[in-house]
C-alpha cells in the first residue's frame, strides 16, 4: 500500500516531489518516525518531518568513515607491496648501466694497447712534479671524450688554473649511477673543482711503488711504466683491470710504511688493518684526474666491501682506507695502500677482466682467491666457480 498524505496541495506537491521507483509500500496502521499513521491525515507538523525523514533516506551517496580507512589501508598495503619491487627494478637497472660502463673501459684499455702497444700508465711520476694525470685523463679520446682530452696538456699538473674546466667535467662512464655522492663536487683548497669516479685501476696487492728503485706493484697497471698484454702472465680472463670503489672514501696517510719494505702482504684482516693510521682525509676518490691510489687506484689487500673502521675525534666511526705515502710526494719512500673496492650493489662489487668481460664479484669471496685476481703474474690458478 502506497504512503498517503493529505489531500492538500503542499501534500501532492510533496509526493510528486517524490520518486516513483522510491516510494515506500508500508502496511496500514504503520507509524511513521514522526509518530503519524499510515491512512491517516497528517498534521503540519508532521508533514515537515515527513517529508525530512523521507529525503534522508533518499539522499544515501559518500563514504564512511570506516570506508574511507578501508580504503587508505589497501593503499597503504598496495605501497608497501609495490615500493622494494620498484626499488629491485631500479638497482637492477643501475647494475646493468655500470657493468656497461665498465665494459667501455676495458674496450677503451684495448683500443689504447691496439694502438699504442702498451696500456696506459696510472700516473707518471717525475721530479718536481706532483699532481699527475691519471689513467682515467689518459682513456678519454677511446671513451668519446676527445673533446675534453684536447683540453689538457700533459705537461701541465692537472691542478694548474688552465686545466680547471677538465676537474670539474662529469665522464658519464666514470661513476656509477647507484653510488649517492658521484655529483658531490670536491673544492680543493686552490678553489679547483674536482669530480670523483667510482672506478679504480688495479695497482696491486698491497705494494704500490718505489720512487727510488722504480719497483711496481703487482697488479696490472703502474706508475711510469706502461704495461703490455703480454705481461699479464696469470691470463686476462683471471685478472681484473679495474674495480668498483666508493666516491668519497675516508683514508688515512702518512703513517710509514712496514718495517720491512719487501714485506708481503698481510695474511688476514687483523694484521692488515694494524697498519691503518695517520692523518685522516676525507676526501678519497674524489678527483678522477689524479693518479695517485687513492683517487684513482684499488688495491686487493681485504676482500670486496671489507669494513675497516676508524674512530676520528668527534667519536664517529668511518669506514676507511689506507696509504703509507701519497706517491709523488717523496722520491725515496715507497708506497703501499690499502684501498678497498665497494659498491652500493647487494651482495659484491662489479668488476672488469683485462679480456674486457664484466661481472659481479661477491662479497663472501675468499681473500685468497681475490689477491689472486689482482696480481698479473702472481702465477695462481683461478677457477672461475671460485669468484662466487
Amino acid at each position: 500500500m502506497q504512503i498517503r498524505f493529505h489531500r492538500g496541495a503542499r501534500a501532492r506537491s510533496m509526493q510528486a516531489n517524490i520518486p516513483h521507483a522510491r516510494r515506500l509500500v508500508m502496511p496500514a496502521d504503520t507509524k511513521l518516525p514522526c509518530g503519524a499513521v499510515v491512512g491517516t491525515p497528517l498534521s503540519s507538523q508532521h508533514r515537515i518531518v515527513a517529508k525530512r525523514t523521507v529525503a534522508l533516506h533518499v539522499s544515501t551517496a559518500g563514504f564512511t568513515l570506516i570506508e574511507l580507512l578501508v580504503v587508505i589501508a589497501i593503499i597503504g598495503l598496495l605501497m608497501a607491496l609495490l615500493l622494494p619491487a620498484v626499488q629491485r627494478v631500479r638497482e637492477a637497472a643501475n647494475r646493468m648501466r655500470c657493468l656497461n660502463n665498465l665494459k667501455q673501459i676495458g674496450v677503451a684499455l684495448h683500443n689504447h694497447h691496439a694502438q699504442l702497444d702498451r696500456f696506459p700508465e696510472v700516473m707518471i711520476i717525475r721530479p718536481g712534479f706532483t699532481d699527475d694525470w691519471s689513467i682515467h685523463a689518459r682513456l678519454l679520446p677511446y671513451v668519446e671524450q676527445d673533446n675534453v682530452h684536447k683540453l689538457i696538456n700533459f705537461n701541465l699538473s692537472y691542478s694548474d688554473p688552465s686545466h680547471w674546466p677538465v676537474t670539474e667535467t662529469k665522464v658519464p662512464i666514470y661513476f656509477c649511477p647507484s653510488d649517492p655522492k658521484h655529483n658531490i663536487f670536491n673544492l680543493s683548497h686552490t678553489g679547483q673543482r674536482h669530480l670523483p669516479s667510482t672506478y679504480g685501476a688495479n695497482m696491486g696487492t698491497w705494494f704500490v711503488f718505489d720512487p727510488a728503485t722504480m719497483q711496481r706493484g703487482d697488479g696490472v697497471f703502474s706508475h711510469t711504466y706502461p704495461t703490455q698484454i703480454a705481461e699479464i702472465i696469470d691470463g686476462t680472463s683471471n685478472t681484473i683491470g679495474f674495480a668498483e670503489v666508493k666516491a668519497w672514501t675516508p683514508y688515512l696517510r702518512d703513517s710509514g710504511n712496514p718495517a720491512t719494505p719487501s714485506q708481503p702482504p698481510p695474511p688476514d684482516y687483523s694484521s692488515t688493518v694494524a697498519y691503518v693510521s695517520g692523518t685522516l682525509r676525507l676526501t678519497g676518490h674524489t678527483e678522477w684526474v689524479e693518479g695517485r691510489v687513492h683517487h684513482a687506484g684499488v688495491t686487493f689487500a681485504l676482500p670486496p666491501n671489507t669494513k675497516v673502521p676508524y674512530t676520528d675525534a668527534s667519536g664517529n666511526v668511518l669506514d676507511v682506507d689506507w696509504t703509507s705515502r701519497a706517491e709523488s710526494h717523496t722520491q725515496s719512500t715507497p708506497t703501499y695502500a690499502i684501498i678497498t673496492s665497494r659498491s652500493y650493489h647487494p651482495g659484491g662489487v662489479n668488476v672488469l677482466l683485462m679480456d674486457g668481460s664484466t661481472r659481479q664479484v661477491r662479497s663472501t669471496i675468499s681473500l685468497q682467491v681475490w689477491r689472486a685476481l689482482g696480481t698479473r703474474a702472481g702465477g695462481e690458478a683461478v677457477n672461475p666457480n671460485d669468484l662466487q
